[in-house]
Order: structure tokens, then C-alpha cells, then sequence
């Protein structure tokens, strides 16, 4: 690697016999092979039921990326009450549960719910005993009709609004949107310590004309 910027001109001093300690990493061709193989095995040990589990779409942290959208880890207790799922059912029909994850907003909330319900909908349950099918297992018709999702299931579909040709505005032109970003942000974080200052303030006030 080049060197860039201001850093260190790398300079190792090898000691304690060094090649004792280095990690090789010649198999990675054939590693590559053996998990595709794995998955296949797998794919058809399981089928008709999806590889992979469905995710809810998350937005990614930090101020720089949080306009991007994937998939994240698994849905929260509260998207799962809401779309009128238990978390130990949740887990026996393929949806990935995180009891860690917070919902910050109400539109995460409802859009993982609507998720969830979309894939309810679709969903095809095997009864264990055919014989005697228990509430909530899919007729025999559905369970002809079943195929095996490939890939991620409801995959996040990334849509790009396209405008027509037109003339920048002056307002448009004066608009500093970086500004107005860092502001916002501002603003809710010093919100709290503002209104805290204010009813001090208030306080006083009343203090003052009694």
C-alpha cells in the first residue's frame, strides 16, 4: 500500500522468529466452493422452506449513511406485537427476532409491520399430521403450490425518483442544505438543556415578583 497523507513510513522490525506467527490464507478459492456447496446441500435438505430468514429494512448509523436503507438484523418485540406476532411463533416461521433493537420512529415502525404482514400473507405453513391440520396451517392446495424463495426474501427495493430538466430557482440557489442538516441536528440535540434553562428561567421570574 502506498504511503498517504502524514503516517508512518512502515518500518517492521521482525522478531521472534515471524513466521511461526503469520496466518496464510491459501484455501480461499476452495473455502469459497465448500460454503456453496454447504448452501445447496442445505437448500435442498430443507425445501420447500427459504434459506434465509426475512430481516426488516433499517436504515444504517451515523450522519453520513443514514439516508441508506438495508436489511438489518431482526425485528423488534414492538414491530412483532403490532403485526399480531408472538416472538417464539416468530422464530418457528422464519423471521429473524432482535430484542435489542429499538424502533426510533414511528415510519420504521409501520413500514416493518407492513412487511411483516406482507410476508403473512404469502406465507404457505406445513401442517406436521396431514391427517389433522392444526389452526393456522396452510390448505392442501397451498402446500402444492409452495416454491422456494432463492435469495433474500422481500428484498429492499431501492427507488430512484427521476425530475425533468428545469431551472434552478433562486430560492433553490440560496438554500444551504448542509446548513440546514447540521442545524436540525443541532437543535434536537441541545432541545432538552434549552427547555430545561427556559422553565429555570420561568422560575426565577415568578421568584423575582412575588
Amino acid at each position: 500500500m502506498a504511503i498517504r497523507g502524514n503516517r508512518v513510513v512502515p518500518n517492521a522490525h521482525f522478531h521472534k522468529d515471524w513466521q511461526r506467527y503469520i496466518k496464510t490464507w491459501f484455501d480461499q478459492p476452495a473455502r469459497k466452493k465448500r460454503r456453496h456447496q454447504k448452501r445447496a446441500e442445505k437448500s435442498a435438505r430443507i425445501a420447500p422452506r427459504p434459506l434465509k430468514k426475512l430481516r426488516p429494512v433499517v436504515r444504517c448509523p451515523g450522519a453520513r449513511f443514514n439516508m441508506r436503507q438495508r436489511l438489518g438484523r431482526g425485528f423488534t418485540v414492538e414491530e412483532l406485537k403490532a403485526a399480531g406476532v408472538s416472538a417464539k411463533v416468530a422464530q418457528t416461521i422464519g423471521i429473524a427476532v432482535d430484542k435489542r433493537r429499538k424502533n426510533r420512529s414511528v415510519e420504521s415502525l409501520q413500514e416493518n409491520v407492513q412487511r411483516l404482514k406482507e410476508y403473512k400473507s404469502r406465507l404457505i405453513v406445513f401442517p406436521i399430521n396431514r391427517k389433522r391440520p392444526k389452526k393456522g396451517d396452510s390448505s392442501e392446495q397451498e402446500c402444492r403450490l409452495a416454491a422456494q424463495v432463492e435469495g433474500d426474501i422481500l428484498p429492499v427495493k431501492k427507488v430512484s425518483a427521476t425530475e425533468k430538466p428545469r431551472k434552478v430557482t433562486a430560492a433553490e440557489k440560496k438554500f444551504a442544505a448542509f446548513h440546514t442538516v447540521r442545524q436540525a441536528r443541532v437543535n434536537k440535540k441541545l432541545a432538552p438543556g434549552r427547555a430545561k434553562k427556559a422553565r429555570e428561567a420561568e422560575a426565577e421570574a415568578k421568584d423575582k415578583a412575588k
